[in-house]
């Protein structure tokens, strides 16, 4: 469906054009958001950052997530997965996520605090939703902020994430919902992991165009 992030991020601009030149605030998820965020920007004239959220991941199986955490400690329970884990299992791991998020908010956000949510337009994407957990995170952490209206733009995601998405915030635009989903990567020719570096290229280019 989407050559890559790139072509991703551009499609779903396009299908954000009513918010052109509205003083929006773009909030990638990286690592995999960051593309994705910077072509919405781009083609909007928006403002741009990072929101810093992380997966909990199962203290025996650290592929799969029982939830997410915020870069505010703002947190989102899948159940019934999370069920089975002790309270303090789940506090030890939302832990462990936090420190690796301040790392990440040092490292790809170059320590700079969040720009302002209060008031404003802001639309939150990925490059894509398959539990949904880490967006649903990012939302809880701008809805305390009380951002004017609140947006979730993804390339793609799942028919039933789609649905509890748009019950969560004011907009949602998903470009595809497969029948049949399992993964993100399912619907992108070149997938990979996204290294630091790559993010870090992707923020300079910003700041330089801004700097212009």
């Amino acid at each position: 469906m989407f050559e890559d992030r790139k072509e991703a991020g551009q499609k779903l601009a396009k299908a954000l054009e009513k918010y052109k030149n509205q003083e929006i605030l773009v909030l990638a998820i990286p690592k995999g958001g960051v593309e994705v965020g910077f072509e919405v920007a781009v083609h909007l004239r928006a403002r741009f950052s990072l929101v810093i959220v992380r997966k909990l991941p199962f203290p025996d199986n650290p592929e799969a997530g029982f939830g997410a955490v915020a870069e505010d400690g703002s947190s989102f329970l899948l159940q019934p997965m999370s069920s089975g884990i002790s309270p303090q299992q789940i506090k030890r791991v939302k832990k462990t996520q936090i420190e690796e998020i301040q790392r990440r908010i040092q490292s790809l956000r170059q320590g700079k605090p969040l720009p302002q949510i209060t008031g404003r337009k802001v639309i939150l994407t990925d490059d894509g939703l398959a539990m949904g957990s880490t967006m649903r995170a990012a939302i809880k952490l701008c809805q305390k902020k009380n951002p004017q209206k609140l947006i979730v733009a993804v390339p793609v995601a799942g028919k039933k994430v789609a649905r509890e998405m748009e019950s969560l915030v004011n907009e949602t635009i998903i470009l595809e919902t497969p029948s049949f989903f399992q993964a993100v990567a399912q619907v992108y020719k070149n997938w990979y992991d996204v290294p630091d570096s790559e993010v870090l290229n992707i923020m300079n280019k910003w700041e330089k165009r801004e700097s212009h």
